[in-house]
């Protein structure tokens, strides 16, 4: 009798895994694998974007390190005990040019050198308020920027710790929201309103 080696048996994680990353969705829409779960979100509305745009506008202009942005770039994330790995795609990443992250960077990449993940909350804030968090604290993203529209919030998280940030600091829009280094400006949001 002769022993013949066999592929490991793929895992339920394996799976969606698999799934996810041949998923294709219709034009604008992104889908992301958070927590265990795909979530397909529609394309953003104006709104959104012009919130976007005004923090990137502040971050290219103030901050003291020059930095790089980049809108909708896929990151995979460290994964929760038992599930595969996260893959969302943030509304920015920016990181110090002086890395260039994004060169070269395949679609899904690492979020090592990252310096902060911008959200602006849209149909499900939940996601972005919770999980999404969650993730980028447990891949050590050193901050978290979230603007929430229906709380009329602006929100950095700092100092990632395990499955959270231990720090965090809220503004009501139209008021300033310091960022720490390496950005070391005031993040004006008098405009948001």
């Amino acid at each position: 009798m002769t022993a013949m080696a066999h592929e490991p048996m793929p895992t339920q994680d394996d799976i969606l895994l698999e799934g996810f990353l041949a998923l294709e969705t219709p034009t604008g829409f992104r889908a992301e694998l958070i927590e265990g779960e795909i979530a397909v979100t529609p394309p953003p509305d104006g709104d959104h974007e012009d919130y976007l745009s005004l923090v990137f506008e502040q971050v290219m202009q103030m901050s003291a390190t020059a930095m790089q942005f980049s809108g909708h770039k896929g990151l995979v994330l460290s994964h929760a005990a038992g599930q595969p790995a996260d893959h969302v795609i943030p509304d920015a990443t920016i990181a110090p040019r002086a890395l260039r992250l994004f060169r070269g960077a395949p679609p899904w990449m690492p979020s090592d050198g990252v310096a902060m993940v911008v959200e602006v909350t849209s149909s499900k804030p939940h996601k972005d308020r919770v999980a999404k968090r969650h993730g980028y604290a447990r891949a050590g993203i050193p901050l978290y920027l979230l603007v929430d529209r229906s709380k009329a919030t602006i929100t950095l998280f700092s100092d990632p710790s395990g499955d959270d940030y231990v720090g965090n600091n809220t503004a009501p829009l139209g008021k300033p929201l310091p960022l720490p280094a390496p950005f070391s400006f005031e993040l004006e949001t008098t405009d948001f309103l």
